[in-house]
């Protein structure tokens, strides 16, 4: 279970409280509007079935939190994070995601989003394809590379010894500063990757994905199971750079 804390213990929120708006509130969907609401924020879940199927959800969560339509949900965030399918990323509302920071959580696994030619041959990141997409917004790649009962088990406060980090990236430098900031009030220190160019580096199947911050996978359970290691900044980025791409790929 993740350790809860006062936002006295996070540091000061902005004068407005902040809003994380969710498209999509499956494991890390849910798992982020936890955190989220331990650490003060208010939140706006959404998903592709509608807001009243949130409603355990939302009841759960508390009175921080409430349900609306996927626009809505964009319409509402701080930062809105896309956690959906890789094949439905075209469903994202664009228009009301203009002029936002947007973190995609987005993994490709051909046999639920069918097959993407540009992947296969890794000539373009799954980010690269949302960011194409959703034009009008500054897209960040973050929190894909957790297990999500991890995520929910390793937050730590700041300042906490035993915290972990997760890498992110974008294409625009503010845009990276305030997913960290995100990041650290959900518990997480952050590793700048770079761009979106560089977010293949913790994808699926690369040495910072998921195992980092695993205690021992391979145990009875599995991850199910697993307790959770902590994964430091350090551990992360030698982990991004022991990734490797075939010769004359590019993303």
């Amino acid at each position: 279970m993740a350790r809860r804390w006062n936002t006295a213990d996070r540091g000061r929120l902005e004068p407005r409280m902040a809003t994380l708006g969710l498209i999509g509130s499956g494991n890390i969907g849910s798992t982020l509007a936890r955190l989220a609401v331990d650490a003060g924020l208010d939140v706006v879940l959404s998903n592709s079935r509608g807001p009243e199927t949130l409603d355990t959800l939302v009841a759960e969560l508390g009175p921080r939190a409430r349900a609306a339509t996927p626009a809505e949900a964009a319409a509402a965030g701080d930062w809105v994070v896309a956690t959906i399918p890789l094949g439905n990323y075209r469903d994202l509302p664009a228009e009301a995601l203009a002029g936002k920071v947007v973190l995609d959580t987005l993994n490709y696994y051909p046999q639920r989003d069918g097959v993407f030619p540009a992947l296969e041959a890794e000539q373009a990141t799954t980010s690269g394809l949302v960011q194409e997409h959703l034009s009008g917004s500054r897209v960040v790649k973050a929190f894909n590379n957790i297990y999500f009962k991890h995520l929910l088990a390793l937050a730590r406060p700041a300042g906490s010894p035993d915290r972990s980090a997760l890498p992110i990236a974008g294409e625009d430098p503010a845009a990276r500063a305030s997913a960290t900031r995100l990041l650290d009030l959900l518990g997480y220190d952050a590793v700048d990757a770079g761009e979106l160019a560089e977010s293949w580096r913790f994808q699926r199947d690369t040495p910072v994905y998921v195992l980092p911050y695993a205690e021992n996978p391979a145990g009875p359970g599995g991850l199910a199971e697993d307790p959770g290691a902590v994964a430091d900044a350090a551990t992360v980025r030698a982990a991004l750079a022991k990734a490797a791409r075939p010769a004359g790929s590019a993303g």
